[in-house]
């Protein structure tokens, strides 16, 4: 694929040229300002574009314009033929995400709108025009790390599977279109944003789906698309392409017509939270899956905490049991102010999530409590610390856990893991995750009344 035109993006250059253009840009109205539509990624939620979502707004674009959604069975098949407990295939995903838009359009009044997936999302989104007449309704579509042709392209086994580039998902998707024998559907503006070399599902090795070793036959530039606007950013991860300041940019730029005035997300005097509180399935005896369907019955607190112990500031800011909306808002805060969210539902832990401020007020901060697991309960207190925006790349980050760096478990090289656990032998003492300049501390819960402590970053 050495033949499709790219990009690369160098930060020096961005930050030198965002300024100057953007004040001689001219911006539109609200009405002239395209409904975004943002499609998260293979058994993830809308919250993960929350940052994205907030830059935009950030930049003048009106919050009723921006909609990110979550698919009930976020996660694909392991053969797209076949029905599989709580998981989509390609044709209901492409189905949800059609009627979402519609959804969007007669809300907004809006004649098209512009979609922006990552990873698994990108590939909902491309079924959908290609297949599922998107292309009379989309104007750009931007691809954020989706594994165009496969995570590994194989003939000769798991040839059903959504992620096969040899498969006929992905076959049908890629099949030359036009004399110059483009990957993409006309009458749609397109763009892919990808890794250099650090994205886990481009990768010419096995290793990140259990092959160490073996051939994936899948390039670095697997994700993108003769055709597309195909764009590299160096160090960045498979998360990152879509969810990072630096992803942002381009992103912006591409539906707007013009750069942002800022990278930053502005502040509000009155934030305003809700999203929803979802579960997790039961596969087997031993392993769960993520849904996005409502945890109805279970519920939920909420306490302000001390920056420097993750103590709890007072009595509970809210509380709320969960209906057959899922939703646990809205509640009322203030920019500045650090999070305790508890969850209390039936074949859970209790689970603790600390989080760092909410600069801006979101409809999708999704909640999703732990599942114990029995062979931790000889712990004092379990401790977890998740990035659901990227992953822990050493030595390109400074990550901790209770002064552990870098955390057990994360090793140097391709960034490609999202979450550190920690047995913590005392109870009710501080514990402090952290990653770059974000710095979250929570307390230990014990272990032995199944309790979980999450340390959730938001960067």
């Amino acid at each position: 694929m050495t033949d499709i035109p790219r990009r690369r993006i160098l930060l020096a250059g961005l930050a030198a040229g965002i300024g100057p253009l953007a004040a001689c840009a001219t911006r539109p109205s609200h009405n002239e300002m395209t409904p975004i539509v943002f499609v998260p990624g293979n058994g993830d939620s809308a919250s993960l574009w929350i940052t994205t979502i907030w830059r935009f707004e950030s930049n003048g674009w009106p919050r009723d314009r921006l909609h990110a959604i979550d698919l009930p069975y976020p996660l694909a098949r392991d053969d797209d033929s076949k029905p599989q407990p709580g998981r989509t295939s390609t044709a209901e995903h492409a189905g949800f995400l059609a009627a979402e838009v519609q959804r969007v359009l007669a809300r907004t009044g809006a004649s098209k709108v512009a979609l922006v997936g990552n990873s698994r999302g990108g590939n909902a989104i491309r079924n959908f025009i290609a297949n599922g007449g998107g292309a009379a309704v989309v104007s750009h579509a931007v691809l954020c790390g989706t594994p165009n042709h496969g995570v590994f392209a194989d003939a000769n086994s798991r040839l059903g599977g959504e992620f096969n580039g040899a498969g006929p998902f992905l076959t049908r998707l890629n099949q030359a279109q036009g004399a110059g024998g483009n990957e993409i559907t006309p009458g749609v503006a397109w763009m892919t944003i990808r890794s250099d070399a650090n994205d886990k599902y481009a990768q010419p090795d096995g290793v990140w789906i259990g092959a160490r070793g073996t051939p994936t036959n899948v390039n670095l530039d697997g994700p993108a698309l003769r055709g597309a606007e195909n764009l590299v950013i160096a160090g960045i991860d498979h998360r990152e392409t879509g969810f990072s300041a630096k992803a942002f940019e381009p992103m912006f730029r591409f539906i707007a017509g013009r750069p942002p005035a800022s990278l930053e997300i502005k502040p509000e005097a009155n934030v305003v939270l809700d999203g929803t509180l979802s579960g997790l399935g039961l596969e087997n005896r031993s392993g769960s899956y993520a849904t996005n369907l409502p945890l109805i019955g279970a519920m939920l607190e909420v306490y302000a905490t001390d920056a420097a112990s993750g103590e709890r500031i007072g009595p509970a800011r809210h509380t709320k049991t969960i209906a057959a909306d899922g939703r646990w808002g809205p509640f009322t805060t203030d920019p500045d102010a650090r999070h305790e969210f508890v969850i209390s539902a039936p074949g859970y832990a209790v689970t603790h999530v600390y989080r760092s401020p909410f600069p801006r007020s979101s409809s999708v901060v999704s909640l999703r409590p732990e599942r114990f697991v029995e062979a931790e309960r000889d712990a004092g207190s379990v401790v977890v610390l998740t990035r659901p925006r990227g992953y822990f790349g050493v030595p390109r980050d400074r990550i901790a856990l209770d002064g552990v760096s870098p955390p057990a478990g994360i090793s140097s090289g391709v960034a490609g893991v999202s979450a550190a656990r920690l047995k913590v032998a005392e109870v009710g003492r501080a514990v402090t995750g952290e990653f770059n300049t974000e710095r979250i501390v929570g307390r230990t819960w014990p272990a032995a009344a199944e309790h979980v402590v999450v340390l959730e970053l938001t960067g």
